[in-house]
């Protein structure tokens, strides 16, 4: 099992403390110096006020953040968890991409998602409709782009015509893509396209308003992953599937730590029912705080 810890690039309103530069250097260095294998960034470029009112979050452009966190570190991994594809354009992504792997020395994880915010979609004129479908070209363009040879792909909302991209990733196959979400659809994705697949815990009732499958309990992970298999088996798969779960009680809206010895004690469950990452947000009043339960948090790691 590896780990992951998400830095809280979404805590804007509290600025510096959470999202200046010396806090993404202090909070990516303690993550690695606790023994965590990735930090983590999330993605909103322009999401409705409303939305934020009630209860989402702005956050920080995530191959920017990770940059810093990438200049502050040596070892610890890059994970976007996760970059919407629809709403940009895949070459784009691929550039970014690229460059954070290069100048990281072959670290990126890209984790990826179709969408669901239908008035961030519209605010940045992308295709909500067709979401999924733009998602699937966005990784086989991405992919192209990467070889640094040239392409001739078009898609929907774009025409490659022979360009090409420079410079290549450090990772000879290009840096590994996590699909996140639920789904069927999105877990189709990560066995034909991708890496890894990225579920996430989601109540009957969140699940309906990020337009995904409800993620409630062990028993939906194991039937995800039985899905998972079975697909991988009628497309001919052999290579592993990595499955990075945001375990159950560390989400993103957590107002208080789970209790560390609940967690030590699931850590092998998660294991035996196929999960390989588990990908944990870590709530704090402040920056020292945040250490220091990350630093707990590692321990717990080591010694379940």
């Amino acid at each position: 099992m590896r780990f992951a810890v998400q830095l809280p690039t979404d805590r804007v309103a509290e600025g510096a403390e959470f999202v200046g530069p010396d806090a993404i250097a202090e909070l990516a260095r303690a993550a690695e110096a606790a023994g965590f294998d990735a930090v983590s960034v999330t993605d909103h470029p322009f999401p409705p006020a409303r939305w934020v009112a009630a209860g989402g979050h702005h956050a920080l452009d995530p191959f920017v953040a990770l940059s810093f966190a990438a200049a502050a570190t040596t070892r610890v991994r890059l994970l976007t968890q996760v970059i919407v594809l629809p709403y940009r354009n895949p070459f784009l992504v691929a550039k970014a991409a690229s460059t954070l792997d290069v100048l990281s020395g072959g670290r990126l994880i890209l984790g990826v998602a179709a969408g669901y915010l239908e008035p961030e979609f519209s605010a940045l004129g992308a295709d909500f409709a067709n979401r999924n479908d733009v998602a699937d070209e966005a990784i086989d363009a991405i992919r192209a782009a990467w070889t640094g040879e040239p392409v001739d792909l078009a898609g929907r909302g774009f025409r490659a015509s022979g360009n090409a991209q420079l410079p290549r990733p450090t990772q000879p196959s290009g840096p590994p893509i996590w699909v996140g979400g639920n789904s069927r659809r999105a877990i189709r994705r990560a066995v034909e396209r991708a890496e890894g697949w990225h579920p996430f815990p989601a109540p009957a009732k969140l699940a309906t308003h990020a337009r995904t499958a409800a993620l409630e309990s062990l028993d939906d992970l194991r039937a995800g992953i039985a899905f998972a298999r079975e697909r991988a088996a009628q497309i001919g798969r052999t290579e592993p599937l990595d499955v990075c779960l945001v375990p159950f009680g560390f989400s993103m809206g957590a107002r208080a730590p789970a209790g560390f010895s609940r967690f030590q004690g699931q850590v092998e469950e998660y294991a035996a029912a196929g999960v390989t990452w588990l990908a944990m947000n870590v709530p704090a009043t402040s920056r020292r705080e945040w250490c220091d339960r990350v630093a707990a948090l590692g321990e717990a790691t080591r010694t379940r």
